[in-house]
């Protein structure tokens, strides 16, 4: 993860993110002001998403041993695409 001291990114940014600061660098203030909004709500949502997945792990488990336990007691049918 990239460090940052006083407005300017350390050598821990990753080459290609660095290359991608700086094409966002060249452009008028305020679509850099629209590239790093889209970029902070993309990180957050990321984020969130990561939360969201990390807190459903054992809801997750449950359904699927109970999908296992369905299938070895012979309640679970084949899906047919055609029937959707």
């Amino acid at each position: 993860m990239a460090s940052e001291s006083k407005g300017h990114y350390t050598e821990t940014m990753t080459q290609t993110l660095e290359q991608a600061m700086a094409e966002v660098a060249k452009l008028p203030a305020d679509e850099q002001e629209r590239v790093g909004k889209w970029l902070l709500d993309e990180l957050a949502s990321e984020r969130e998403w990561q939360k969201r997945f990390a807190g459903s792990q054992d809801a997750l488990s449950k359904l699927a041993q109970e999908a296992r336990d369905n299938v070895a007691a012979g309640k679970a049918t084949d899906l047919d695409p055609e029937k959707l």
